[in-house]
């Protein structure tokens, strides 16, 4: 059996962190998102079909033809119209059962086993707030009736939600040519899924372990805590000051040295080849990437730096993330608490978002520096390479 990730959209909800590399390549735990699929397939596949397009040069050269074992072929999508678009593409190499899934989520492996068990499945979670996601409406032998996607309030009657991870024969393929494209013009795999159960026995697997979905920014520092609680891997392979404090479980990789009077309060991850102090406090919740600098009187809580970053001194950076190459200068500080303690929003395609987060600080895009005291509000977004002059006050998403 083989598998099918979509991998090709350009993710704009993730932006600033999106403009420069594709999502599946985002980092959690210091390792990319497909990499982390990919691990979850590895006992279930034997080989993956991966479906690219934008920014696919990135993706090539990151897992080449294989990954810890498990063969890789690319398909492109040289335009984006859908998932059922993208599932498509992966025709000429899927002439047998196999597993479909999107590229900005994990799934527990377990569930991926049971779903690739099963002859044409969809995975499903049961959810709190179902108007955001596609509901089910099952029989009570969990063959599907219908799929409805995002219900208004008032339409809702299931908390059955599609993740986005189903189990297809090459059936699949006529069907998703004969559907409608929807509204936005796009030929979707729910589309294709209703017009399997009208046709078939098409049936639900209910997920037991994680179903971790990365739709925007803050989504990572939930999948990073998800994570984080959950690892059991903590070795200190730098070399740590007996001046130093670490306390709690702490991840420490080679080449990384931790100097007198830092304070790390896991859990924490830190990557390779890393300065970590003198007298700075990692708080936690915070992954740290590699070659990244963290300097005199620095506290990060609870954020994400994705590598080669520098926070010199006296900064502050809580519930953040932190593209690669950013330099955050002397004085920084990073808000993440409304003075109301509400929920912080972010501006997402001109769409003001409740993040569902009451902590929530910046969003930092590669290679972007700060000046000296510059104060960033909650919520807000810096584009690449976007540089701030000494004092500024963030108070809107700055664009390069």
């Amino acid at each position: 059996m083989k598998a099918l990730i979509m991998a090709a959209g350009q993710s704009t909800r993730t932006h600033p962190l999106t403009l420069t590399r594709p999502k599946p390549l985002l980092k959690l735990l210091n390792k990319p998102i497909l990499a982390h699929q990919l691990d979850a397939l590895r006992d279930i596949v034997d080989g993956v079909v991966l479906v690219v397009g934008y920014r696919q040069d990135m993706l090539r050269e990151a897992f080449e033809d294989s990954y810890n074992g498990l063969s890789i072929e690319y398909v492109e999508q040289h335009e984006q119209h859908g998932t059922g678009h993208a599932v498509l593409q992966g025709e000429p190499l899927l002439d047998e059962p196999f597993l479909a899934m999107n590229g900005d989520d994990l799934y527990a492996p377990e569930d991926l086993a049971r779903l690739a068990e099963a002859e044409q499945a969809a995975l499903v979670k049961t959810v709190a707030n179902p108007c955001l996601y596609g509901i089910y409406e099952l029989t009570d032998g969990n063959r599907v009736v219908r799929l409805v996607e995002k219900p208004a309030p008032d339409e809702v009657f299931s908390n059955i939600a599609n993740v986005g991870a189903y189990v297809f024969t090459p059936t699949v393929f006529d069907a998703l040519r004969a559907v409608e494209p929807s509204p936005r013009g796009e030929i979707e795999v729910t589309c294709a899924v209703q017009a399997l159960a009208d046709q078939s026995d098409f049936r639900v697997v209910h997920s037991e372990g994680y179903w971790l979905p990365i739709g925007y920014p803050w989504h990572l520092l939930d999948a990073t805590a998800y994570l984080l609680e959950r690892r059991t891997d903590w070795r200190v392979e730098g070399e740590v000051s007996p001046n130093a404090h670490i306390e709690g479980p702490v991840a420490i990789a080679e080449g990384t040295v931790v100097r007198a009077g830092a304070y790390i309060q896991g859990p924490v991850v830190v990557g390779r080849d890393c300065t970590i102090g003198p007298n700075c406090y990692l708080r936690d919740g915070t992954v740290i990437g590699d070659g990244c600098r963290i300097g005199q009187a620095v506290e990060i809580k609870s954020s994400i730096l994705m590598g080669r970053v520098t926070v010199a001194h006296l900064a502050y950076l809580g519930d953040s993330v932190v593209g690669e190459g950013v330099n955050i200068g002397c004085g920084t500080v990073t808000a993440n608490l409304r003075h109301d303690g509400a929920n912080v929003r972010s501006t997402v395609k001109h769409d003001l978002i409740d993040t569902g987060r009451r902590k929530f600080g910046a969003v930092l895009g590669d290679g972007v520096h700060t000046g000296i005291n510059t104060s960033i509000y909650p919520g807000r977004k810096l584009w690449p390479e976007v540089m701030t002059v000494p004092g500024q006050v963030v108070n809107r998403d700055l664009r390069s």
